[in-house]
C-alpha cells in the first residue's frame, strides 16, 4: 500500500529498534491520530481503522511496543518490556513517536488513542506529558481495585524473584485474565472474551504475533502502571483542558462489564477534567474496533474527533 510507510526508531531502553507504521491520506492532512495497541498484539492490527481515518484526512501512526510484534530484539524474550522500568520505557516511546510525527507533520491537531493495555499507557501518558496532545481516546480500559493490584504485584514479584522476570507464570496469567471468559460460557475458545465476532477471535488465535505467554515482568510493569494512574494526585498532573473520550463494550470483562470504565471516567471528572465523555456499547466485548458493527464504532470515534478538531 503506497500510503502506508513502515519504519523503525530506537526505544528509550537504548537497545531495541521499534517497528512503527504511518498511514497517510491522499489529500491534505487535517490532523494526526497516534494509536497505542494492547498487550500481545501489534500496530498493523489497526490497519482497517487507520485506512478509515485517512479517508477523513488524518495521518495515523502507531508503533509495536517493546517485546511486541516486530519490536523484539534478536535473542530477547517476547512479551517482555525490561528487567526494570519497563512501563516507563513504553510510555516514553509513545512520546518519542509523538515528537517524531509532530516534527514531520507540524501544525496539525494531534490525538492519541489507546486500546486495552494501550488505554492504561495512554492514561500514563496524559499524566507524564500533559498538554502534548489535543485529545485522547481511552478504549477498552478498566479500574482494578488497588488491593487486587497490590496482591497481583506481590505474587508476580515473588515468582519473578524465583524464576526471573522474563519467564511465564500460569498463576500470574490466571490472576490477570483467568476470569475474563467465565461470563461467556460455554466457551468456544480461551479468547471468547475478546469479541462477539467469532471470525475476529479465530484470526487472533491464528496470528503468530497475537497472544502467547506474557512474561511475569510485563505483568509486574502493568500492575504498577495501573496502580499509578489511579492515584488522584497523579491525575491532577494532567492538563485538565485536554478532552478525553472513554469508549468500550458494555460486556468487556477488562472494564468489569462497564463498571470499571465508569469508575475510570468518574476519576477524571473528580479531578476536574473539563471535557470528558463516556460511551458503552451494549452487547459488545473487548475489541470494539473488530466487531461486526465496527463501522458504527468508527463513525462514533470520527464524530468525537471531528468535534474536537478546532
Amino acid at each position: 500500500m503506497e500510503n502506508r510507510k513502515e519504519f523503525h526508531f530506537l526505544s528509550s531502553d537504548g537497545k531495541t529498534q521499534l517497528h512503527a507504521v504511518t498511514w497517510l491520506p491522499e489529500g491534505e492532512a487535517v490532523g494526526i491520530l497516534q494509536i497505542a495497541h494492547g498487550v500481545a498484539e501489534y500496530a498493523l492490527r489497526y490497519d482497517d481503522f487507520a485506512r478509515f481515518m485517512t479517508t477523513k484526512g488524518f495521518i495515523v501512526t502507531a508503533n509495536d511496543h517493546l517485546g511486541h510484534g516486530q519490536s523484539v530484539r534478536e535473542g530477547a524474550p517476547r512479551l517482555f518490556f525490561a528487567e526494570s522500568g519497563g512501563w516507563d520505557y513504553v510510555v516514553r516511546d509513545l512520546y518519542t513517536l509523538r515528537d517524531l510525527t509532530g516534527k514531520a507533520y507540524p501544525g496539525l491537531p494531534y490525538f492519541l488513542l489507546g486500546h486495552s493495555m494501550g488505554s492504561f499507557l495512554t492514561r500514563s501518558y496524559l499524566i507524564r506529558y500533559p498538554g502534548t496532545v489535543d485529545g485522547a481516546i481511552v478504549m477498552g480500559t478498566g479500574q482494578v481495585s488497588t488491593a487486587l493490584l497490590r496482591a497481583g504485584s506481590a505474587l508476580a514479584g515473588l515468582i519473578a524473584k524465583k524464576s526471573g522476570r522474563s519467564t511465564f507464570s500460569p498463576t500470574v496469567e490466571g490472576l490477570a485474565f483467568g476470569s475474563y471468559n467465565k461470563p461467556f460460557a460455554p466457551e468456544r475458545t480461551k479468547y471468547d472474551w475478546l469479541s462477539v465476532n467469532e471470525e475476529n477471535v479465530d484470526r487472533y488465535i491464528a496470528d503468530p504475533l497475537c497472544g502467547g505467554e506474557i512474561s511475569t515482568g510485563l505483568f509486574l510493569d502493568m500492575f504498577g502502571g495501573m496502580r499509578a494512574i489511579q492515584n488522584p494526585s497523579a491525575l491532577r498532573s494532567m492538563n485538565r483542558t485536554t478532552p478525553v473520550f472513554f469508549i468500550a463494550g458494555a460486556q468487556d470483562p477488562v472494564g468489569d462489564m462497564g463498571k470499571g470504565v465508569k469508575a475510570a471516567y468518574e476519576s477524571f471528572r473528580k479531578v476536574g477534567v473539563q471535557d470528558v465523555e463516556l460511551k458503552l456499547y451494549e452487547g459488545l466485548r473487548h475489541e470494539i474496533l473488530n466487531e461486526s458493527c465496527r463501522e458504527e464504532v468508527y463513525d462514533d470515534l470520527w464524530g468525537w474527533i471531528s468535534r474536537h478538531l478546532s
